[in-house]
């Protein structure tokens, strides 16, 4: 039995319990046209965050394999959704198959082997010479560099990026022997309610636009509350993690900015293609990368920075 991670998951669904009850009331309660829209949206969310926690919670108690599986089918729905935005035509079908049915199982399958040399660098590599030389082989030279820098765009963020999830279970901290599943978890927790609390503050005072353009929901304001709020809760849970509660606090400020800068970009690259979600795989979240597009880019950075500075 893992006792810390179902301490973690009870505290999650204590509080997705409180949220559950709240919406109850609120639907009950309210009587204007607008407010219903808005309660239903926020009932909608929750029921969603509930279905996310329980997959995730089977996961960990599964064991490392089911965790390492799981974040595979994300990597495989994420860039699958990616790829539907983007220039990619039917002629580079060879170069999508290699990347879904041989660059995500090997990058997956090094990280269950715990492989970090090669893990680290794979997909980089191979993939970077692998999709080029697919594409070329077509001969079908329109709108040859953007289809293959999209498509290798797609594997660095969904694939490369967030298989440094479950690649946290990896590592060896010295004195932190057999926990890097709380390590695993306090990434995601930290990530994921940094989003929630950077668009609560957003709500709350936000004034001053960071990217009208780019996302026109982010705030100065909303950015400012919710990084310091995760960072707080970051230090609060510094008991999951080999970090000291200063270290600890540190470590979540910078998954939430890292968080908040790659889902900057992912709201760049929607805008350019003139949408609002991803797709509508996640019911009240829009589409996988919608729900995880923080992730993808502050969990690269958490993995190395914790492996260089704690790493034994």
């Amino acid at each position: 039995m893992r006792t810390e991670p179902l301490l973690i998951l009870s505290m999650i669904g204590g509080v997705l319990t409180l949220a559950s009850v709240a919406g109850f009331f609120l639907r009950i309660s309210v009587r204007e046209a607008v407010t219903i829209g808005v309660v239903e949206n926020l009932n909608t969310r929750i029921k969603a965050w509930w279905w996310i926690v329980l997959i995730l919670g089977s996961a960990v108690f599964a064991g490392n394999a089911a965790m390492i599986l799981l974040f595979a089918v994300i990597s495989f729905v994420a860039l699958r959704e990616f790829l539907t935005l983007t220039a990619i035509q039917a002629v580079d079908r060879p170069a999508v198959i290699a990347s879904f049915l041989v660059v995500l199982p090997v990058q997956y399958t090094l990280v269950g082997l715990g492989r970090y040399d090669w893990f680290v660098g794979f997909l980089p590599l191979f993939g970077l010479l692998l999709v080029p030389i697919l594409s070329a082989l077509t001969r079908a030279t329109r709108n040859y560099l953007a289809r293959t820098a999209e498509l290798l765009l797609g594997l660095g963020i969904c694939v490369y990026g967030i298989s440094h999830v479950p690649a946290l279970l990896m590592l060896r901290i010295t004195g932190y022997q057999d926990r890097q599943i709380s390590l695993m978890l306090f990434l995601i927790l930290v990530a994921q309610t940094s989003d929630v609390l950077q668009y609560m503050w957003g709500k709350l005072a936000g004034r001053h636009k960071i990217a009208p353009e780019i996302s026109p929901s982010k705030t100065v304001e909303g950015l400012i509350g919710g990084i310091a709020s995760a960072t707080a809760l970051g230090a609060c849970l510094w008991w999951m993690t080999p970090f000291t509660i200063v270290q600890a606090g540190v470590m979540a400020f910078l998954i939430a900015l890292t968080g908040f800068l790659g889902g900057l970009v992912m709201s760049a690259i929607k805008r350019d293609h003139g949408v609002k979600d991803w797709s509508q795989f996640i019911p009240g979240h829009g589409g996988m990368l919608d729900r995880v597009d923080s992730i993808c880019f502050s969990a690269p950075m958490f993995f190395h920075v914790t492996r260089w500075l704690f790493g034994s």
